[in-house]
């Protein structure tokens, strides 16, 4: 999976893992910390929430501007400064009056805007590698593990927001929750220090793919092909139809950190016990992954010493496991947010399966093309959101008001199985892996060469788009019964996949 991939993927994978790390972390609690901190209504924090997803996937679109000017390089470090001045505000405790919350926004619009310039721009340069004939037909896998990488960063996030944020209300002093969770924001800081540092000590692996004036004459830019005005009319119209389709998928996929995290926090058991409980132990989840990854490389490594080595990882990691399973004790506590360490841990453990399958099928020339990837993750996703509607059936309606412990007043009795987000969180998944990787080698491999900045920026508006819509979720809450809620999601994900299936053939043709 990881051989004849060029080095500088490994390196950008890396540097985005620290970035993504904090991001997560911070968005792991951000819905709840606008309630508890400022007593905001769930559509009020919702607007914020996703009016804030939507300005970190819309700025792409400038950043990818900017960087068919300036080139990628100067865009990502510009965007890794400012996002880390917006962080460093964010997790300065300022209290819940109107000064605080101009400020909280203010950090806001800085994150966004340097998010757009790094992130978009990064994801250039990974396409950027494989211009190079040598690995062209490494591009689909070689976007899988830069996404897979993405997630590694995301895996650890809620745990680390959770941990800190507890720590902060135990041990600190903090009464208030909405005022400990500061502290998890502080993390995006450390993490983006990190980052940047990755980026620069292995640049080498990675800089001609940063642009700018000076590599107009590179052996890149001589290699590019040179469109008519109608190929390149026909590229983008195709871009355009897919950017229309994901727009909905965002939509429904990023209620995760919104309606989804309410759910988990008002319906959703507050315990568990058992083998169940293990789930909850990110490092659990981290030795099923070893375990899977080693069990790959035991069917494909060439070498006894290889297959010896992957037999042993699979020996210890399932030691440990069974070693912890018969140390459990007692219940162990379930806060809302920790569900969202669900999503990257299937997305880490599920690409080795993901490219597998699609590689086999590549093999006999029955790997579907990226548009329809894509359309199946709509199918997928819908599939997601009428499990949820099924167990919704029957359950009170969601409460709005919050109390002064940064608690909805009257919350329910949370008596619903974890065991439903966390197989929610799994078809989700399986939705993801056929339209974000694909989606964004697909941007990367049909753009005209001179607008490539442009085209990812594209992807990402269409992305913006979506998390805006993500505030139908907020909207939502508490003033429809929870069925209807879920049934929206549902039925715009059916109508985008119907959608892209009708125009196909027109999408295929340039593929």
């Amino acid at each position: 999976m990881f051989e004849g991939q060029p080095k500088g993927l490994f390196a950008l994978a890396l540097a985005n893992t620290g970035e993504r790390f904090g991001y997560y972390t911070m968005i792991a609690v951000f819905a709840l910390f606008l309630r508890a901190n400022y007593g905001l209504t769930p559509g009020m924090a919702g607007t914020i929430y996703s009016s804030f997803l939507m300005l970190v996937y819309f700025f792409p679109l400038i950043g990818g501007i900017l960087a068919d000017k300036f080139g990628f390089g100067k865009m990502v470090t510009t965007g890794i400064i400012i996002m880390f001045a917006g962080y460093l505000l964010l997790s300065i405790p300022m209290g819940g009056d109107t000064t605080a919350l101009v400020v909280m926004l203010g950090a806001l619009l800085l994150i966004g805007f340097g998010t757009g310039l790094f992130k978009g721009n990064l994801q250039v340069m990974v396409g950027n590698l494989y211009d190079d004939p040598q690995y062209a037909d490494k591009r689909d896998s070689g976007f899988s593990i830069f996404y897979m990488a993405i997630n590694i960063g995301a895996l650890f996030a809620p745990t680390a927001a959770i941990k800190i944020s507890d720590y902060a209300y135990n041990s600190l002093g903090y009464t208030a929750p909405g005022e400990a969770y500061h502290f998890a924001f502080a993390v995006a800081c450390a993490s983006l220090i990190l980052s940047i540092a990755i980026y620069y000590f292995f640049r080498s692996t990675f800089r001609h793919t940063e642009g700018g004036k000076k590599d107009k004459n590179s052996a890149a830019a001589k290699n590019e092909p040179e469109l008519s005005k109608e190929e390149t009319k026909q590229r983008i119209v195709a871009l355009c139809l897919v950017f229309a389709v994901v727009i909905f998928f965002w939509m429904a996929f990023h209620q995760n950190g919104l309606s989804l995290t309410y759910f988990a926090d008002e319906f959703t058991a507050k315990s568990s016990s058992g083998l169940e409980s293990m789930s909850f132990d990110v490092w659990n989840l981290v030795l099923i992954i070893f375990i899977v990854y080693a069990g790959f490389s035991l069917f494909q490594s060439k070498t006894a010493k290889g297959k010896g080595i992957s037999a042993a990882v699979i020996l210890v990691a399932l030691g440990l496991l069974v070693w912890k399973y018969y140390r459990l004790t007692g219940e162990v506590s379930i806060s809302a947010p920790i569900f969202q360490q669900f999503n990257p841990f299937y997305v880490v453990a599920l690409t080795p399966v993901s490219m597998a399958i699609f590689g086999s099928l590549a093999a006999k020339g029955k790997e579907p093309k990226a548009p329809r990837k894509i359309a199946y993750g709509m199918i997928v996703a819908a599939i997601a959101y009428a499990v949820m509607m099924l167990f919704s059936f029957g359950l009170p309606m969601p409460q709005t008001e919050m109390g002064a412990d940064g608690n909805p007043v009257g919350m329910h009795v949370a008596d619903v199985t974890p065991n439903l987000l966390i197989g929610v969180y799994l078809i989700l998944t399986f939705g993801e892996l056929l339209l974000s990787p694909m989606g964004i080698s697909f941007v990367s491999k049909v753009a005209p060469p001179k607008y490539k900045g442009m085209m990812m920026g594209g992807w990402f508006v269409a992305t913006a788009i979506g998390n805006q819509l993500v505030v139908v979720g907020g909207l939502l809450w508490g003033a429809v019964p929870l069925w209807v809620c879920w049934s929206v999601f549902l039925v715009v994900c059916l109508i985008a996949a119907i959608f892209m299936f009708a125009m196909m053939k027109r999408l295929e043709k340039v593929c």
